[in-house]
Parts: structure tokens; C-alpha cells; sequence
């Protein structure tokens, strides 16, 4: 990593585990930047931001819950409070699913759209005007390979997340004289607890990790990744291993992608 993270206020959010955690660690390692970090656990935040080493002066916890999202302007000026600036909003938070569209309650699907892309809409339009009062700014979101084709077990999920590529495409092309710049990362199989809690059709947890996330990308690898493509200023990276196939498959050859997915085992 060289110096483009330093001197710069860095939201995180989903920072309590995970992605999240692990972004942390490498930006507190190896950087100078201050750290405001957010997920619904403040105890877990606080861990995070201990393990890590960040001095009290580099860091600040905001519980937040992408769900209550006509909350995110109150959160966003509470956020600017504590370091003057967000630089960086890095958009990490969020659900996933394991189940058949059909077998899928209708409010499952709501909360997913509800956290996945809703959430993180509000809270990027909520920071976007103080970015702009400040000159520009970045805002990097975690997607998925499920914005660029979908998969069996994740109908909503992966609808949240294609949502939210339209969403920051746009956001890109909109905002470009205001200096704003739009990553977005699409990670496959990263070795983190999402298949452990994602929604199965009825809104329960699943609590059990999947084969393929167990033996993914190990997160502070990942993380290392992530952000070199946010200092490259990247329009979108895909980021994991064998399976980031797809996204070149759907683009050159949609029939073979869609008989591979049919067979594919993606728990």
C-alpha cells in the first residue's frame, strides 16, 4: 500500500467482522488514516478498533443498522462531527441468503432489498453533500459476483446487489464534475462469516458455514486487494478466485455461464 489512504477519514462500515474487520487492520497497519467504523454491535466495534492498535485519536464507533434507513442523515452528521471530513466511504454491510426464490417469504426478500441496496443508498446519499462541500471524495460499495450474474439460492440478494450496480453506475456518470469517485468491488468466495448468517427463506439465520466460503479468499488477503483497486481509483474490480470466471463468461459467452451456474455447486 503507498500513501493514498493517509491523512484521510475512512468510514467503514460492516467493520465488526469480516471484510470489514480485516479492511481495518490493513488500513490501520499501514496508513495514517482516521477510522470511523460502524456496524449494529458498538462492543464488537470497539474490539475491532483495540486489536487493530488504532490510538483513540484515529478511530470513532457508530452503531448503525442499514435497515432504519431514513436514519442515515442524522448518523451522517453525527458521523462528520467526529473527524470535520469523510474521504473515503467504503459501503461494506450487509445480508445474504440461502434459499429458492419460491420457498422465499416475500418480507425476506423486502429486507433484503431493505439492507442490501436501500440501506446503502441512504447512507451514500446522506454522506455525497459534504463530500461535495469538501471538493470530492470516494465512495467504494461491496457488492458481489451476484451483481454481475445471479445464482441459485441468492434470487434477492442478487437482485440487491445488480440494483446496486444500476445505482452506482449512474452515481459515477452523475457526479463526475463534482470529483466524485464510484469503486465498486465484487468479491466471490471470501473466507467470512456471511453464509453463517444469511436469511434463509422464512428470515432465520442459516448458522452454518458453506464449503465454498470456507475454503474462499481469506479476508485480510482480500482486503489487501480491495484496497489497492480503491487507490487505482477503479470504476470495478471482481476479486476472489476461479469463480470471478464468470464475470468474463457472462459477458462473452451468457449461454455456457448459464449452463454452468445450473450445475454449480454454490453452497
Amino acid at each position: 500500500m503507498s500513501r493514498y489512504f493517509d491523512h484521510k477519514v475512512i468510514w467503514v462500515t460492516g467493520a465488526s467482522s469480516g471484510i470489514g474487520e480485516a479492511l481495518v487492520n490493513e488500513l490501520a497497519a499501514k496508513s495514517s488514516a482516521k477510522i470511523i467504523l460502524s456496524s449494529r454491535n458498538k462492543e464488537q466495534l470497539h474490539a475491532v478498533a483495540k486489536k487493530a492498535g488504532l490510538d483513540a485519536s484515529r478511530f470513532a464507533v457508530l452503531p448503525l443498522d442499514l435497515e432504519d434507513y431514513k436514519k442515515m442523515p442524522d448518523l451522517v452528521a453525527e458521523a462528520i462531527e467526529k473527524f470535520g471530513k469523510i474521504d473515503i466511504l467504503i459501503n461494506n454491510a450487509g445480508l445474504s441468503q440461502r434459499s429458492l426464490a419460491m420457498e422465499t417469504d416475500i418480507e425476506v426478500d423486502k429486507r433484503l432489498m431493505d439492507v442490501d441496496f436501500l440501506g446503502t443508498v441512504a447512507l451514500t446519499k446522506a454522506v455525497l453533500p459534504y463530500m461535495i462541500r469538501d471538493g470530492g471524495g470516494q465512495i467504494a460499495v461491496v457488492t458481489s459476483l451476484m451483481g454481475i450474474f445471479g445464482a441459485p439460492m441468492r434470487s434477492s440478494y442478487a437482485a440487491a446487489k445488480h440494483a446496486l450496480h444500476g445505482f452506482f453506475d449512474a452515481l459515477r456518470a452523475e457526479l463526475y464534475t463534482k470529483k466524485i469517485l464510484v469503486t465498486l468491488i465484487c468479491p466471490g468466495f471470501i473466507q467470512t462469516n456471511i453464509s453463517i448468517n444469511a436469511v434463509t427463506g422464512d428470515g432465520s439465520l442459516q448458522g452454518t458455514m458453506d464449503d465454498a466460503t470456507g475454503k474462499g479468499m481469506p479476508a485480510d488477503v482480500f482486503a489487501k486487494k480491495m484496497l489497492a483497486a480503491i487507490e487505482k481509483k477503479k470504476n470495478q474490480a471482481a476479486i476472489g478466485g476461479q469463480e470471478v470466471m464468470g464475470t468474463y463468461l457472462k459477458r462473452f459467452f451468457p449461454a455456457l455461464l448459464a449452463r454452468i451456474v445450473r450445475k454449480a455447486k454454490v453452497v
